[in-house]
């Protein structure tokens, strides 16, 4: 099964599963082709990029050096790329130079003539509004970038964008798990002073994004902590690997399709960003696709990874 959705005053027909090309710098141009044409076949033509993955780029350069080997056209993909994360420079940088200056860069490195989305990525806390939509008003007239988004942002951010942009912003890229859920949370324990679960910590980012036609794209769908590894399978999440599996084998999945799965349950139709390069493990998280969890299943997962009803 092919599960797609259709992004208002955005891309048509986009998977619910993004391969995200941040480790694409390890492999050699052929594997990443088989890395790219693996994706295809599955049903993921949506591949997210940003300036900072690797030293200088180095994701996008494998990206554009791996591309022409898979036998498939520039129109069959859809190519995201982020920019605004200066770590040469120790800092953020949504200026309007950086802006344009990244995109022509990634358009060089990708061996592409237009991005089908950029996102701005991580707040610049000084940003000018006005630059930025002079900048995306140059690269649109330009045909360099055809839709607009943001990643982790919150929706006060955003409406100071929204006042100064044309375009439309369709994606905002945040992070998202059964053990990273804060984006859930805070709701389910609202003004709860015994837990602080109940600290508002995004200003409501997901209920903004779905009042506003926002797609969420959630960065790390398998990760405990901000960067601490895998919670699948991992001895210090006994009861949530217990039910993980529990329910994978059920549906005749893994428990990483499970943990997917939850992501896609939720009605807000949310994009979840694989990094796996290896081909098996990526059929293995597509297979999340093909699961439905019931209203239950979400709450039993979501339960087990240590949350609680007030």
């Amino acid at each position: 099964m092919n599960k797609t959705y259709n992004v208002v005053n955005g891309p048509q027909n986009v998977p619910a599963i993004v391969q995200g090309c941040m480790r694409m710098p390890d492999l050699s141009a052929e594997a990443a082709a088989k890395v790219i044409r693996t994706d295809y076949d599955l049903g993921i033509n949506f591949y997210d990029h940003a300036t900072c993955y690797g030293e200088n780029g180095a994701a996008e350069t494998r990206f554009g050096e791996a591309f022409p080997l898979t036998g498939l056209k520039r129109e069959d993909v859809f190519i995201q790329s982020k920019c605004g994360l200066c770590f040469d420079r120790n800092e953020f940088d949504w200026s309007y130079d950086n802006i344009i200056s990244s995109v022509d860069d990634s358009l060089r490195r990708l061996k592409t003539d237009y991005l089908d989305s950029l996102l701005l990525h991580r707040p610049d806390v000084i940003f000018d509004p006005e630059e930025v939509a002079s900048a995306f008003d140059k690269l649109e007239k330009e045909g360099k970038v055809r839709y607009f988004g943001v990643s982790n942002l919150v929706p006060m951010q955003i409406e100071l964008l929204k006042k100064y942009v044309k375009q439309p912003l369709v994606f905002n890229q945040v992070q998202l798990s059964l053990e990273q859920s804060q984006l859930i949370d805070q709701a389910l324990y609202m003004n709860n002073k015994t837990t602080d679960m109940s600290c508002n910590r995004d200003g409501n980012a997901l209920d903004y994004c779905r009042l506003h036609d926002i797609t969420i794209q959630a960065w790390s769908p398998l990760q405990h902590g901000m960067f601490k590894g895998n919670f699948v399978d991992n001895p210090d999440f006994p009861k949530l690997n217990e039910t993980l599996g529990k329910i994978a084998e059920r549906e005749g999945v893994s428990k990483t399709a499970i943990a997917i799965a939850w992501i896609l349950r939720h009605p807000a139709k949310i994009q979840a960003i694989i990094g796996t390069m290896n081909p098996e493990h990526i059929k293995d998280a597509y297979s999340a696709v093909n699961v439905t969890l019931s209203h239950h299943d979400w709450y039993e997962l979501y339960l087990s990874a240590g949350k609680f009803l007030p």
